[in-house]
Formats: C-alpha cells, structure tokens, sequence
C-alpha cells in the first residue's frame, strides 16, 4: 500500500483518536498506524511515509492540546484538511475481578484527569494518579499490572482484555474533543458555505494595543474569530505567538484580506487550512462583507481612479 494510502494517529490501538479517525468515510480504505506520539504521527506526513495524521487539537474542558498547536506553529509546514469532533465518556478499566475498593492507583492521558477530577474525588478520594502517553497506552499500562485503573474509552477494554469498572464518566455535561486531519501543503478545496481557516501570527514588536490592533483586522472585516490562544515561542518570557480559528474560507474576501492584513503587520503569519466545519454550520456574514460587497467596492475605486466614479 502506498504512502498517499497511509494514515497515522496518536496510538497505540485503542484511543479516542482512533475512534475519530474510524469515523471517516474514507478510512475504510486505508491503512491505519498508531504511533507513539502527536510529534511522531505528524513527522510521518512530513517524511512522506503517510498521506495524512488525524491528532487531536483541542477539547471543551482543558482547551487546546499544546502538543499540537505547537508541532502545526513551529514545525515543518502541514495543513489541515478537515476536522472531526468526537463526544467524550470515559470508563475506568481494569483488571477482570478488580473490585473499587482494590483500585490505588490510576492512569490516563493528562487531558483525561481534568474530565473525570470529580468522579475521582467522590468514588476514589486516595487513588493516586500517575499520567500515561495515552488513555489507551494507559489501559496498557493497566493490562501489564502497573496500575490498578485507567480512564480510556469503553471500546479500548476488549483490546487490552479489560473490563469496565464503570461507565460514562465525565464531569462536564456534553464534552467533546476536536480532531484534525493533517497533510502536507497542497491547493485548498473548493469552499464549502461552512468553513473554518486556522493560522498562527507573531507580534512585529510589542508595545501597548499590539494585539487588539491585529485583532482589529478581524473585527472591521466582520470575521468571527472562533478560538484564540497564546503558546510561547521559545525566545524568552512575554514572547509570544497566537493561534487561531476562523469563520470561512481563505477565498471568501474578507477572510483573504484579513490575513493579507496580518500579513502586512505582523512578523510572521503561518496559513494551517481552510476546510470543512464538522458541525457543518455557516456562520453569518456581516452586512458590508461579503464578496459581492468587496467586490463592488474594488469596482467603485476602479472606476474612480479611471475618473468614471
């Protein structure tokens, strides 16, 4: 099979990831490779030994996954291709015959702790927590008899012959975890009607309203900014870059020019995709920004500079 046939995930068998990714039409026909980390899965693309690597890139209780936002921010150049956002229970796996009252010690992803933090405090308040690569590589780590626990999905039990203890964890009502399928640059599809672009910016110097000016290249051209996050570059403290999400699509004018207008004031701007929303929902758009109004507005300064206006 070749590499364009070829798709890694954050592995090993068995995680959230995975299920996202199976969840893809076009994953029937592909092959499937777990990988040890977001990092690796990503290097694989970048190395043309896969076509694409789905890897998660944020969740509703903790946020973005840094790991991520910084390989697509400050890592050879990928691009997302499409999202997939994937409901979130965990269950707490374990040994067959392990009863609650036997359970010390648990494991799972970082990301999982912050989602099962009261079901803990009320079901096992002295249970240790010890943080594993993934919550499937955790359920591993469970099988192999170095933790009593772990929180992973109920799907990943049968995988690592474990059982349930109990399901459907989760503290917050309705969590979910968004993915993204990432490659390697390529000519964008054709816009959809409900889209989202994603890029990264670096503040030219800074100095007071440095930010508010750049978002303010947004807000005039009525583009709705979806997320925002700061990560440090790595070049000292208060030294920052900014990722983001956007409503639309890079042909869509007035998304184009709000980047050409970072472009223009910003030290750096790096394009990561526009591509389909998962939810599948058009954002509105503004009265005075839409194409047709771009448009007419390049037409009215044409024919004003021809003496025409």
């Amino acid at each position: 099979m070749s590499s364009a046939s070829r798709y890694t995930y954050l592995g090993p068998e068995g995680t959230f990831t995975e299920a996202a990714l199976r969840s893809l039409p076009e994953a029937a026909t592909r092959e499937l490779v777990p990988m040890v980390s977001v990092p690796a899965a990503l290097d694989a693309v970048r190395a043309g030994e896969a076509g694409g690597a789905l890897v998660p890139i944020e969740n509703s209780v903790e946020g973005g996954i840094t790991a991520t936002l910084d390989e697509l921010a400050f890592g050879e150049p990928l691009m997302i291709y499409r999202e997939v956002l994937l409901p979130i229970a965990f269950a707490l796996l374990v040994r067959p015959g392990t009863e609650l009252s036997s359970v010390k010690t648990v494991t799972g992803h970082p990301a999982a702790q912050a989602q099962v933090r009261q079901w803990l405090s009320e079901h096992l308040p002295d249970a240790l927590w010890e943080s594993a690569a993934s919550n499937a590589d955790g359920a591993r780590l469970v099988q192999e008899g170095r933790f009593d626990g772990a929180f992973a999905g109920e799907f990943a039990a049968p995988t690592y012959g474990l059982e349930p203890l109990a399901t459907d964890i989760a503290d917050a009502a309705n969590a979910t975890t968004r993915f993204v399928l990432v490659g390697r640059p390529a000519r964008l599809a054709a816009r959809t009607g409900a889209d989202k672009t994603s890029a990264v910016f670096w503040l030219r110097d800074d100095h007071p309203g440095a930010l508010l000016e750049l978002l303010q290249e947004f807000s005039i051209r009525g583009v709705n900014l979806m997320r925002i996050e700061s990560r440090p570059t790595g070049e000292g403290l208060g030294r920052y870059c900014f990722s983001v999400d956007a409503e639309g699509h890079l042909t869509d004018r007035r998304v184009g020019e709000t980047l050409m207008g970072l472009r223009r004031r910003c030290l750096n701007v790096r394009f990561l995709g526009s591509y389909p929303r998962a939810d599948e929902v058009a954002g509105a758009v503004a009265r005075g920004t839409g194409d047709t109004e771009f448009a007419e507005a390049s037409d009215w300064l044409n024919r004003t500079l021809d003496g025409r206006g």
